[in-house]
């Protein structure tokens, strides 16, 4: 079992890679990360900017992220595929927020035909989840439902470990349920709880870290990627800790 690549997505950086790229890209490098999950490119300018400055920090695109908006417009899904492929990245990846549950099951048939363009593309569609689907809806949990309603063969999870606890599931549980969706995995740390908001480096919060990746290393996993929503600290930094915290956990 190889070890998996180790990403940060740059929402942690706030609004700097909009205004010096090549600067945060080379304080990732510095870090030790093997590559970056950006938000889903714009623009064909954008994807030439982000080409250009991979290529000087060394550094892979693990993929891109998008909300759960326009996925039902052929002509942007193809433009987001193609943006992801002229990076080099492997995962397309989406979020969303509906208010019923017929919503989900509308959202589910849609991820189906995404994820079947992706695959024709050669590359994964990914679901990312937050904690609001683990409240139940009529009895039911979003979050299985839409694992249910959707095709294993088209649509995988990037499980968010800590949004997962933050919803009332055990991580580790969680992840060993769809074991064979997970490709990918974004690591989180904060205080949970009622202060859920509250963000912390990785080891800096109260989650149950080493549990959960043991349990997402058991999928081998291409990648793990750090996500922190925001910082107290000076982004470069937070990142580095972050890094090296994983690294004292063997990845």
């Amino acid at each position: 079992m190889a070890k998996p690549l180790v990403g940060v997505q740059l929402i942690v950086f706030g609004e700097q890679p909009n205004e010096d790229l090549g600067a945060v890209l080379a304080a990732v490098a510095r870090a030790g990360y093997d590559g970056v999950e950006i938000g889903m490119p714009a623009s064909q300018k954008q994807v030439d900017e982000m080409r250009m400055a991979l290529s000087d920090s060394g550094l892979s695109l693990m993929g891109a992220h998008s909300g759960f908006v326009s996925w039902d417009d052929s002509d942007v899904v193809s433009q987001r595929i193609s943006a992801v492929k002229d990076l080099g990245g492997r995962f397309a990846i989406s979020s969303g927020r509906f208010k019923t549950l017929e919503e989900y099951r509308e959202a589910a048939r849609l991820m189906n035909q995404v994820g079947k363009q992706c695959l024709d593309a050669g590359l994964i569609f990914c679901y990312h989840n937050h904690a609001w689907e683990f409240t139940e809806m009529q009895g039911e949990k979003p979050i299985h439902m839409l694992m249910t309603e959707t095709d294993p063969r088209l649509v995988s999870l990037c499980p968010d470990v800590y949004w997962v606890d933050v919803g009332g599931e055990k991580p580790a549980t969680f992840i060993a349920r769809y074991q064979e969706r997970c490709p990918c995995f974004h690591f989180k740390d904060g205080l949970g709880g009622r202060q859920f908001r509250e963000f912390r480096e990785l080891g800096q919060g109260n989650m149950d870290l080493p549990a959960a990746l043991e349990a997402a290393l058991a999928c081998d996993p291409e990648w793990i990627v750090t996500e922190q929503d925001q910082t107290k600290l000076e982004p470069a930094e937070s990142v580095r800790i972050s890094r090296e915290y994983l690294r004292r956990l063997g990845v």
